[in-house]
């Protein structure tokens, strides 16, 4: 099967629709502020390779789950409260699993940081 630019063009601008309207959700411009502080950082204190691929893994898995977690709560919101009393409950289920990625993250940049923000001074 060949590659046809058309098709890919196409799942490209459908890429582009859903990444705009994830960004107007506001929990997603508030983690992308804290990824942009994060990566402005790892250019100032010029880290080591694996802490720079740590620091972004951990910036993707949030914004991935983010992602998710906008997705499911739509979902939720057509079916909800039709079809079961639980979509509330997956909704909030969604929101802890970007909360313990965020922690999980702040905590991986907490250890990754101290020591270049400690001997600053």
């Amino acid at each position: 099967m060949p590659f046809e630019v058309k098709k890919f063009i196409r799942s490209v601008s459908r890429a582009g629709r859903g990444f705009r309207c994830i960004f107007k959700e506001q929990n997603f411009k508030i983690q992308i502020l804290f990824s942009s502080v994060v990566i402005f950082f790892i250019f100032i204190f010029n880290l080591k390779i694996w802490e720079t691929v740590a620091l972004l893994m951990m910036i993707v898995l949030v914004l991935v789950l983010e992602i998710i977690n906008s997705i499911f709560e739509r979902i939720m919101d057509i079916l909800q409260p039709r079809v079961h009393p639980y979509a509330k409950t997956i909704k909030d289920m969604m929101a802890s699993a970007v909360l313990v990625a965020s922690l999980g993250a702040f905590f991986v940049g907490l250890l990754i940081f101290w020591p270049y923000f400690k001997n600053i001074t």
